[in-house]
């Protein structure tokens, strides 16, 4: 269990986050645009602005450390690659495993002699997923990670990861604002509005009884804006 005991995050004009939450295997960190998603990303991979000022203390069995144990795969896939360099060279690892990993997000390895403008967006999110997971890391990180990807791609992506996860035992943080995909992927949900935890709980019990009017309406916005796509 991953065991974020404080994270407090405060500008010079207002305080920006005051959360803590448990990973106890998959944790849905769900909540508008604004709401504080992205910023609990940045501060658990110490990215964070100079100044701000930020307080964290998190709990673990192991040292989390960015590219060695805790990896992320970001909302754009574009700004986490270098359009002028082929896939095959913005890997860290030999050809070898960079063909396996590709395998095992179901991509062909020809893309690896390709540059990234000419994959598609799904294509470009299963490399930065691929090139993720080539650390072997113990705690995943998504950042919105489908935002830009059509419902089927979407839907493809959330599967492939779930499977993943089963198979290489990592634990995992989904932060997002489309509520419901997280039932497929996490045990536990947290909603953070405004900088603050303001429900938690089981993702069954989130979705059967949500106790908040603020989850609620984030359920009914989703469940209604994906069968409007479909």
């Amino acid at each position: 269990m991953i065991s974020v005991k404080k994270l407090f995050i405060n500008s010079s004009e207002k305080n920006l986050l005051d959360i803590s939450f448990d990973i106890v295997d998959s944790l849905a960190l769900v909540g508008e645009s604004g709401s504080g998603k992205s910023l609990t990303i940045k501060a658990m991979l110490d990215m964070l602005p100079a100044e701000l000022d930020c307080k964290k203390e998190i709990v673990s069995d192991f040292e989390l450390k960015r590219g060695e144990n805790i990896s992320v795969v970001v909302q754009n896939p574009f700004t986490a690659l270098s359009p002028l360099t082929k896939i095959k060279d913005q890997f860290f690892i030999n050809k070898s495993e960079q063909k396996d990993y590709l395998k095992m997000v179901e991509l062909d390895s020809g893309l690896l002699d390709r540059f990234p403008s000419e994959l598609s967006g799904g294509q470009l999110q299963r490399v930065v997923l691929a090139m993720a997971l080539s650390i072997k890391p113990k705690l995943l990180l998504l950042d919105e990670p489908t935002t830009a990807l059509d419902s089927k791609t979407k839907e493809s992506i959330i599967s492939l990861i779930k499977d993943l996860k089963k198979s290489m035992g990592f634990s995992l943080l989904f932060v997002t604002h489309e509520i419901m995909l997280t039932k497929e992927l996490c045990e536990d949900i947290a909603v953070l509005k405004s900088g603050k935890i303001v429900e938690r709980g089981k993702t069954k019990d989130i979705f059967k009884s949500a106790k908040e009017d603020y989850t609620k309406v984030l359920i009914e916005s989703s469940f209604l804006n994906r069968d409007f796509r479909e």
